[in-house]
């Protein structure tokens, strides 16, 4: 996502929550707030395992983390709104490996969505920009949320300031400032960053690159790094250099667009479907410098220089900027009478090219009478653009024994704002006016005939293009309007809140645990005031923005050097390889990809750690039962008796995401835990022979398509052993599935109308406690293995809390396969999978436009066959990894209702057992 990310020396810091534009290396990955809201929750200095607990991270381990992210509500001061705040979900898995010794590797990959209402500009408060959402209740009519809406007229006394009418008062000075929000559907960001190294003695080279993935967002980079060791290796000195591409096709804020002007980018603007699609590129080059000296066998100090070139396209696509146009021709000269202001929204303009520059230090002490560390980090940024940022960090590590570690740690963060920056701008013009020719003559043209001109003399007398005098009373004439003149406005402005000066002041705490050698998990949590009147030296220009958040994280860290390491002194103290033996026959006991609680550990405190990724795809015909069916007939029949089906799926991808933790206190007993983030996007297709659109009416398709993301449910397990012979074993699954993911999505607003609840199976999990018991046999005979699996969901409550409930499922596989070698296997699957309808019906409002939103249209009879191969790495240093991919493709499918043919699926895994 960021060249600098993976480049080395430059520290990064939190400084990104505040300013994604304030920082060396925020380079170009941040197209909204919450772009750069996720890149630094990914890179918090006391989040990460391997930052403040003197983990190495050159050993080969892998980790997995979950980040959130959560805003505290806006002031909008004047409406009471049920907006949601800015939430981002991340997680993160990654990897370092060491090959032949002084080759290394390592690799991340990082999903994160976000939601919620973001700010698109600031103006006045009695422009009232946040137009309320009203609807009728038992109450009466109430405000549950609200529209951006910038176009309209404000009344301005003699000096420019804002004026309010209030009852008794009259017009007094209201100077208060707002946000202007606007809500909107997840949106969900992939990004993998790879790193490819060799290490001499005294020095190291890296090559990196990678690519950060979204709808409307696309970049990629490479860099080089390296470090030199001086002084017995005391002092290093480290380098980096990298190059960003970006690629910006946004489509603007469809609530917006009715009154944006957008003049300034016309040409990069393209119209399609009615929507406004703003493309841009721009191109980052980083470069870096570091300096480490360790000062004694208890302090070091680093101290490291970064610069940026930006160029390109350095708007956010989504800010806009409120200007009020003051037409002078119309001021009344006594300063009683008020002057009118047309209050208009204009995309943002900023410079485009940015030349920025980072100095960091950090400062190490260990302290030995109380066994702990302290670590101590400034950083000054500044650029061309007039932003200067300080920012102080203090972390306390503290271990407290039994493989604990508290980390304590406090930041403050403050920044001047942007020299373009300003809430809302004042023009001395006005926004239309009548159109004159080079002889200062007004310009008219005939409604009849709009492409022909007339002109109008100082004298009242209208000629026609060729200068002969004609009747105005035969012609319906209008004058033409010319927009401002963009050249009395700045050459840049933004109104983006984080280009203002503010600051902000932070505490958290970091609690690590290392259950044995080589494991270990982490939670953190930190709480952020962001403030105008935190700003070093006060004059902070956004307390309209002023809020609060929080991130927090969970994470889990396995060093397979330390547990190979540990495993060899055992195996060397029990003059035997008993432990490596028992995996080495385990991992010949092979499972397809697709079956979860396929296998058991066997000794009592073994553990393993492991990953699980599905992937699903349905595109092609409509079905009905098991017929294709005619967009006439889902038009007719695939909603309901009284709603006509508009739309149906084009495609739908699934992507989900599981983190597999399994125990085994007994032979007999394991349990696990599985968290789960999925996320999805389905792209809608015009039916033939659907009703008209309603004249004036947005139909709510989406052009980006819809999307969502985030946790998904997450399942309890416990497996029991029944069957423990020579080649043959049998065990049983009770477990439960909790209910941790959303089913009140909802589609953003768009042109004023709601789309409401999303479509049932883009929802995030069941919404209700499941029941999820399991059969499973296994069976081997010298290089064969087979085996079969019963498994089924039952829903355990009736509703949701969007009032529905997904049917029950019931599943039966069998498999067989081959050993070709001593470490790679293949096998084949076949499944039959009933899944029953959903039961009840949203309760909120859905938009009903097709078959997905109506509870027929689902479940069904499904006869897949599976393609899979298991590979097990039998000994050496990464001996006990475990890895599998299964391709599940249709046979036969038997829907119910009218549901999108679904085209197969990819399953992979990985688990290591020690």
């Amino acid at each position: 996502m960021n060249a600098l990310r993976s480049a080395g020396p430059v520290q990064h810091s939190v400084k990104n929550l505040e300013s994604s534009d304030s920082k060396v290396n925020s380079a170009s990955t941040s197209k909204t707030t919450l772009q750069a809201l996720t890149s630094a929750a990914l890179v918090l200095p006391g989040l990460l395992l391997s930052s403040a607990h003197g983990a190495n991270p050159s050993s080969d381990s892998v980790s997995f983390q979950y980040i959130r992210y959560e805003e505290g509500k806006r002031n909008l001061f004047n409406v009471h709104s049920n907006l949601k705040p800015i939430t981002v979900d991340v997680i993160q898995g990654s990897g370092n490996f060491t090959f032949y010794d002084r080759v290394k590797f390592s690799f991340s990959y990082t999903q994160d969505t976000w939601s919620g209402a973001t700010p698109v500009t600031t103006a006045p408060l009695v422009a009232n920009g946040n137009r309320p959402i009203l609807q009728n209740s038992p109450d009466g009519v109430i405000t549950v949320g609200a529209s951006p809406f910038v176009n309209t007229q404000v009344l301005l006394d003699h000096n420019l300031n804002p004026l309010r009418l209030t009852p008794g008062a009259g017009q007094v000075v209201d100077p208060r400032n707002v946000l202007i929000l606007s809500s909107a559907s997840p949106e969900t960001r992939n990004q993998a960053n790879f790193k490819l190294g060799y290490e001499w003695n005294e020095a190291a080279l890296n090559v990196g690159g990678g690519f950060s993935l979204e709808n409307d967002y696309k970049s990629s980079y490479g860099n080089v790094s390296g470090r030199f060791d001086f002084n017995q290796k005391l002092t290093s000195v480290k380098y980096g250099a990298g190059y960003t591409r970006s690629a910006t096709s946004a489509i603007l804020d469809p609530d917006l667009v009715p009154y944006l002007t957008s003049t300034a980018f016309a040409n990069q603007i393209e119209r399609r479907s009615g929507s406004e699609i703003l493309r841009g590129d721009r191109q980052d080059w980083t470069a870096n410098l570091g300096l480490t000296q360790v000062l004694g066998k208890n302090s070091l100090i680093d101290a490291n220089i970064g610069y940026t070139h930006s160029s390109g396209f350095m708007e956010n696509p989504y800010k806009v900027m409120t200007v009020i146009f003051v037409n002078p021709d119309a001021i009344n000269p006594d300063p009683k009478i008020p002057i009118v202001g047309d209050a208009r929204a204009l995309l943002e303009q900023r410079p485009n090219i940015r030349n920025q520059l980072a100095l960091g230090s950090k400062y190490v002490q260990f302290i030995n009478s109380l066994d702990a560390a302290l670590h101590l980090n400034y950083q000054f940024s500044f650029d061309d653009w007039g932003i200067h940022a300080h920012t102080f960090e203090a972390d306390w590590v503290q271990p407290v024994g039994y493989g604990w570690t508290i980390t304590p740690r406090i930041r403050y963060y403050s920044q001047d704002s942007a020299n373009f920056y300003s809430p809302f701008l004042i023009s001395n013009q006005a926004f239309r006016r009548p159109a004159v020719d080079a002889s200062g003559r007004q310009i008219f043209s005939d409604v009849n005939n709009p492409n022909q001109q007339f002109f109008r003399n100082g004298n009242g007398d209208f000629f026609d293009a060729n200068g002969h005098l004609v009747d105005a009373t035969q012609l319906d004439l209008q004058p033409q309007l010319t927009s401002f003149d963009a050249a009395k406005l700045p050459n840049s402005f933004s109104s983006d809140h984080r280009l203002s000066g503010f600051g902000s002041l932070s505490g958290g705490v970091v609690i690590n645990k290392q259950f044995t050698r080589g494991v270990e998990l982490e939670a953190a949590f930190e709480y952020y005031t962001r403030a105008s009147a935190l700003k070093l030296g006060g004059n902070g220009q956004s307390s309209f923005a002023d809020f609060d958040f929080y991130v927090a994280n969970a994470a889990i860290k396995v060093d397979m050097d330390a547990i190979n390491s540990r495993m060899a002194r055992k195996a060397m103290h029990n003059h035997t390889d008993h432990k490596h033996s028992e995996q080495h026959n385990h991992a010949q006991h092979y499972v397809p990809a697709s079956i979860m609680f396929g296998h058991m550990l066997n000794n009592p405190g073994e553990l393993m750690v492991g990953y699980r990724f599905m992937y699903s795809r349905q595109r092609g015909d409509m079905l009905h039962g098991i017929h294709h069916a005619s967009d006439q007939a889902i038009v007719n029949e695939g909603c309901s008796d009284i709603i006509l089906c508009r739309f149906a799926p084009s495609d739908m991808n699934m992507r989900m995401h599981m983190i597999d933790i399994m125990y085994a206190p007994t032979r007999w007993l394991n349990l696990m835990i599985m968290p789960q983030f999925v996320d999805m996007d389905m792209n809608l297709r015009e039916l033939t022979g659907r009703p008209p659109p309603i004249p004036g009416i947005h139909e709510h398709t989406g052009i980006g398509g819809h999307t969502t993301g985030g946790v998904g449910d997450t399942i309890l397990m416990s497996l029991y052993k029944l069957l423990d012979l020579p080649g043959h074993q049998l065990h049983a699954g009770l477990g439960v599935s909790a209910p941790t993911g959303k089913v009140d999505l909802e589609l953003r607003r768009m042109f004023q109308a709601d789309g409401g609840l999303i479509h049932f199976d883009m929802q995030l999990g069941s919404g209700t406690w499941d029941f999820l018991p399991n059969l499973t046999y296994t069976g081997t005979s010298n290089r064969w293995y087979w085996g079969s699996q019963l498994y089924g969901v039952k829903r355990m409550e009736s509703r949701n809390e969007s009032g529905y409930r997904l049917g029950d499922i019931f599943q039966a596989s069998t498999w067989g396969g081959y050993q070709l070698t001593n470490w790679l296997g293949a096998s084949v699957r076949g499944v039959y999978t009933f899944r029953d309808r959903i039961h009840g019906d949203f309760n909120k409002f859905n938009a009903r436009i097709g078959p997905m939103d109506f509870p027929a249209n689902q479940g069904g009879h499904y006869w897949d066959l599976g393609i899979g191969v298991n590979i097990s790495v039998p000994s050496g240093k990464f001996g006990g990894n475990n890895f599998a991919f299964e391709w599940v493709q249709p046979l036969h499918q038997d829907v119910n209702g009218f549901q999108l043919e679904r085209k197969g699926g990819l399953t992979a895994t990985w688990h290591y057992s020690f």
